[in-house]
C-alpha cells in the first residue's frame, strides 16, 4: 500500500460516487511520463469513482494533475492502483503526492487542459489496433462493422495526429470532424472504453477512403473502395495506400511478375520489401517465426521483423532477392486489417516513396510523388501530422535489436545518464539520419529521417525538427554535429545559428550511445564496427577500438588501413575493396584471383593505375569493407545495388553454421596503435575457396574470425586499461551472426558487452551519441 505524506487521525470510506460525509483527507498529485493521449484521465475519473473520491483530473502541459478528497485509506488504495492498473499505453516515470486540507470538492469531473508553456511531456507513439476494436471491426451486430478507422483509448494514432500539447481533440487532426450524437454519447460515458477519447469517431461522423484513379474517384459511393482495391491487387496493380504516417505501395507479395514491376517503377532494383499479413498465423505459413519473434510481431508496436524465410512458402523471389529472410509485419491499423481479409493474401508493404526519398503523406503529395509507380490510389481524409515509417527489428540470439526506429516507439524520449546545463540539438549522421532534441536528461530522438542527399530528405529534417521543437518546446541553444565537414547535417548545424556548435567524431557518438542507454558513465572499451566515419587523422574510419567515456576518447586499436580505390565507389564495388587489399601484399594475387572473376580487364588495369597514383584511394580502416572484400573473394557479390548488400547476403549464407577462426592478427603499429591484419584472413579465404571449400562454412569462418580477433584485442586492451565493460556499435552489429558470437567470445574473456537497445546500432543512434557527448562536456564545463 502506498502511503501519504503525514496528516491528521483516521478517516473513513466514502460512499462509492462521492463521499458521504465531509472529506477528512485531500491529496494533489502531479504524473509525469507518457500520461497523455492514452487514457489516462478517463482511467483516473473511473479509479476515483471506484474508492468514492471526490475531486477532478486534468492535463497540465507536461503532466497530468488531481485532486483527491476523502479519507487516508481510499486515497492511499487509489495511489497503490494508479501504478498497477494503469492503461496499456500509459508509463509511469514520476508520482509527486502532496498532502493539502480537503476544500469540500464534490463529485469527480474531467477539467479542461491547463496550458503550461514551460513544462514539457512525452507523447504516445502510434500503436496497433487492441483487440477489442478488432472483435468489433468484424462484429456484423456493431455501428463500426467495417469501419477503417475505428479507435479507442488503448489504441490507434497519436503521434501522427497531434498539433500540439496537452493532447486534445482541439488540437489533433481530428479537430476537423465534429463527433455524432453517438460518439459524443461515448465520449462522455465514464463506463464506455471510448470516454474522451481524442481520435473517436464512426461512419457518420468520421474520416473516410476513397479509392482514386487518375485522380478522381474509382468507385462509386455505395460501393465498397477497400473491396475494389483488394480486387485490383488481386489482378497485379500497384496501389498506393494512405495508412498512419504516410503511404505504402501495395502489391501481391505471391505474384512475381507484379513485384518486378513495382521494382522497375519505384527504381528499387534489388533492396529487400516488407510484407504484411494479418495475422500470426499467415506470418508463420511464409516465413519461420521462434516465440520470441511472434511477442514481436504481435506487440502493440507491430514492427517489421526479420524472419527466416520457409524456402518451400509462396512469396515471389523477389521479394528479397538472395536472402533467406524477410521483412514481416501484421496489420496494425483496421484498414490494413480489411484489406488483407480481402485480399486473402500477404501483400508487399513497402514505403511509398521513390528511391531514397522520403515517403509521401499528403494526398496531393502521393497523387503527384507516385504517379508513375501507383495505378490506383486508396486514400482518406484525416491528415498526417507526422511522416511516420515502419520501424524495423530482427532478434539477435534472444535480444531484439533495432535496424530503423520510428513507428511505435519514436518519439518517446532516451534520457541521458547527465543532464545537459542547456538545452542542444544533436544534428545527427549524413546516413540513416535522426537527430535529437535534449532538455535536461531527456533526450527527444526523432523517428527515421533517412539518407541526407536531396532536398526532399532535407525537408523532411527540417519539418520535423521544426514539429519537434513546437511539440515538445525545447529551444536549442547548442547544436552538436558529425567531424565530417563535407556532410549535409554539419551545414545544417552551422546554419541553425545558434550560440555554440560541438564537434563530436562519428565512433566515439556510436560508442558513447550504446553507453549511455545503459545509464553507464564510466570509462568503456568502445569498438565501432560500419562502413565509414570521419577519422580525427582525417581517414576514413569504421574498425575503432576506442577506450572512452561520454566526455573523450583514445583510439587503442583499429583494423589495417587499405586504399579505396574511387573513393565511395569501392563501397558499390566490393571487388574495388579487395584490389585495394590486395595493393598491400601483391604477392597473394593468387588467392585474391576469385574477386576479380568477371571484371573487364582494362577496368582493373584503370583501378591499378589509380592506386599506383594515388589518386582518389582514401586510406580507410573500414570493417563494412572488410565484408564487402571478403563477399568478393568468396563470389557472393562484385557488385552492390543497395547499401550493405554485400555484407546481407554474407550473412545470409553463414547462418549460423559452426565454423573455426582463420588467421587475423594483431600488431602494433607505428604509431602505437594495435592494428587487426586483414590480410591473412582474405588470402586464407581465397585460398580455400581454390581447394574447393564450401563457401557457406567459409563465410561462417570469415564471421568467426572477427569475433574470435576483436574479442582478443579487446580482451588485451581492455585489462591494460583496467575495464571490463565493451559497448558496441555501428552498423555492422546489425549483423546477428557477427553479434551473438563477439557476445559469446568477450564473455570468455571476462569482459560483458553493452550493446544497443533501445535504440539501432547504425547511424540512427548518432544523434543521440552526439547528445551524450555534447551533455557530458558541457556538464563538465568544457
Amino acid at each position: 500500500m502506498v502511503s501519504l505524506p503525514p496528516g491528521p487521525g483516521p478517516g473513513i470510506t466514502p460512499a462509492v460516487s462521492a463521499p458521504a460525509r465531509a472529506a477528512t483527507a485531500a491529496a494533489r498529485l502531479e504524473v509525469t511520463g507518457v500520461v497523455q493521449g492514452v487514457g489516462f484521465r478517463p482511467f483516473v475519473h473511473r479509479l476515483a469513482r471506484r474508492h468514492g473520491l471526490a475531486g477532478w483530473v486534468r492535463n497540465a502541459g507536461g503532466a497530468v494533475q488531481v485532486e483527491l478528497e476523502g479519507s487516508d485509506a481510499s486515497i492511499a488504495d487509489f495511489l497503490t492502483e494508479l501504478r498497477r492498473e494503469a492503461p496499456p499505453l500509459a508509463r509511469i516515470e514520476d508520482l509527486a503526492v502532496e498532502r493539502v486540507a480537503p476544500a469540500g470538492l464534490a463529485g469527480f469531473e474531467i477539467r479542461t487542459s491547463a496550458v503550461e508553456l514551460d513544462r514539457r511531456l512525452p507523447v504516445s507513439p502510434d500503436v496497433a489496433l487492441c483487440a477489442a476494436c478488432e472483435a468489433e471491426l468484424f462484429d456484423p451486430a456493431n455501428r463500426r462493422y467495417r469501419y477503417p478507422f475505428i479507435t479507442c483509448t488503448d489504441c490507434g494514432p497519436r503521434f501522427t495526429v497531434i498539433d500540439a500539447m496537452p493532447y486534445d481533440r482541439e488540437r489533433t487532426s481530428m479537430h476537423v470532424f465534429p463527433l455524432c450524437v453517438e460518439c459524443r454519447t461515448e465520449y462522455d460515458d465514464p463506463a464506455s472504453r471510448r470516454y474522451h477519447s481524442e481520435t473517436n469517431s464512426c461512419p457518420k461522423c468520421g474520416p473516410r477512403v476513397e479509392l482514386l484513379r487518375d485522380g478522381v474517384r474509382a468507385c462509386r459511393r455505395s460501393d465498397d473502395p477497400i473491396a475494389a482495391t483488394a480486387a485490383l491487387l488481386a489482378g497485379g496493380w500497384i496501389v498506393a495506400v494512405r495508412g498512419l504516417g504516410g503511404f505504402h505501395l501495395a502489391v501481391d507479395a505471391t505474384n512475381e511478375t507484379a513485384v518486378q514491376t513495382l521494382r522497375e517503377r519505384k527504381q528499387r532494383e534489388a533492396k529487400p520489401l516488407a510484407v504484411m499479413v494479418r495475422t500470426l498465423a499467415d506470418a508463420c505459413a511464409i516465413a519461420q517465426v521462434t516465440p520470441g519473434e511472434a511477442a514481436l510481431l504481435a506487440s502493440r508496436e507491430r514492427p517489421i521483423v526479420l524472419l527466416a524465410r520457409r524456402a518451400e512458402g509462396p512469396l515471389a523471389a523477389a521479394v528479397a532477392p538472395g536472402l533467406g529472410s524477410v521483412g514481416v509485419m501484421l496489420a496494425y491499423t483496421p484498414l490494413h486489417h480489411l484489406l488483407l481479409e480481402q485480399a486473402g493474401r500477404p501483400l508487399v508493404m513497402t514505403s511509398g516513396n521513390r528511391s531514397e526519398e522520403p515517403i509521401a503523406t499528403a494526398n496531393d503529395e502521393a497523387l503527384r510523388r507516385l504517379a508513375g509507380i501507383a495505378d490506383a490510389f486508396l486514400v482518406h481524409d484525416r491528415e498526417i501530422v507526422a511522416r511516420y515509417d515502419d520501424s524495423v527489428l530482427r532478434l539477435a540470439g534472444d535480444a531484439p535489436v533495432f535496424l530503423r526506429r520510428a513507428r511505435g516507439y519514436a518519439p518517446l524520449p532516451v534520457d541521458l545518464p547527465l543532464a545537459s546545463p542547456v538545452p542542444l540539438v544533436a544534428v545527427g549522421a549524413h546516413l540513416k539520419n535522426t537527430f535529437a532534441l535534449v532538455h535536461g536528461r531527456r533526450a527527444y530522438v526523432s523517428q527515421h529521417i533517412g539518407d541526407l542527399e536531396n532536398l526532399e530528405t532535407l525537408e523532411h529534417f527540417q519539418a520535423t525538427l521544426g514539429d519537434y521543437r513546437r511539440l515538445f518546446r525545447v529551444e536549442p541553444v547548442v547544436a552538436v554535429r558529425d567531424l565530417h565537414p563535407g556532410y549535409l547535417s554539419t551545414r545544417i548545424a552551422e546554419e541553425l545559428g545558434l550560440s555554440r556548435v560541438i564537434v563530436v567524431q562519428h565512433h566515439h557518438a556510436h560508442v558513447a550511445a550504446t553507453a549511455a542507454e545503459h545509464g553507464c558513465t564510466q570509462t568503456v572499451l568502445g569498438l565501432a564496427f560500419d562502413g565509414t566515419g570521419y577519422g580525427d587523422d582525417g581517414r576514413v574510419w569504421g574498425a575503432e577500438f576506442l577506450l572512452a567515456d561520454l566526455a573523450g576518447y583514445r583510439r587503442l586499436g583499429r583494423l589495417r588501413y587499405a586504399p579505396l580505390p574511387g573513393g565511395d565507389r569501392a563501397a558499390r564495388c566490393p571487388w574495388r575493396v579487395a584490389r585495394g587489399y590486395l595493393m598491400l601484399e601483391p604477392s597473394a594475387a593468387a588467392s585474391f584471383a576469385p574477386a576479380f572473376n568477371g571484371i573487364d580487364d582494362a577496368e582493373l588495369d584503370l583501378v591499378d593505375r589509380q592506386l599506383a597514383a594515388g589518386l582518389n584511394t582514401p586510406l580507410a580502416s573500414s570493417m563494412g569493407r572488410l565484408f564487402d572484400a571478403a563477399a568478393a573473394i568468396l563470389g557472393v557479390r562484385s557488385e552492390a545495388r543497395y547499401e550493405g548488400q554485400a555484407a546481407m547476403e554474407l550473412e545470409a549464407l553463414a547462418g549460423a553454421r559452426p565454423a573455426n577462426p582463420l588467421p587475423f592478427p594483431a600488431t602494433v603499429a607505428p604509431d602505437g596503435v594495435w592494428e587487426l591484419d586483414p590480410l591473412p584472413l582474405l588470402a586464407a579465404l581465397g585460398e580455400a575457396r581454390g581447394r574447393g571449400a564450401d563457401r557457406a562454412d567459409l563465410a561462417a569462418a570469415f564471421h568467426e574470425s572477427i569475433a574470435v580477433a576483436a574479442a582478443a584485442l579487446a580482451a588485451r586492451l581492455a585489462r591494460a586499461a583496467g575495464v571490463d565493460r565493451v559497448a558496441v556499435g555501428g552498423g555492422c552489429f546489425q549483423n546477428a551472426r557477427l553479434l551473438t558470437s563477439l557476445a559469446r567470445q568477450l564473455a570468455a574473456h571476462g569482459l560483458a558487452m553493452l550493446q544497443p537497445r533501445q535504440l539501432s546500432p547504425n547511424d540512427g543512434a548518432v544523434s543521440y551519441g552526439q547528445a551524450a557527448v555534447a551533455a557530458a562536456q558541457l556538464a563538465a564545463g568544457k
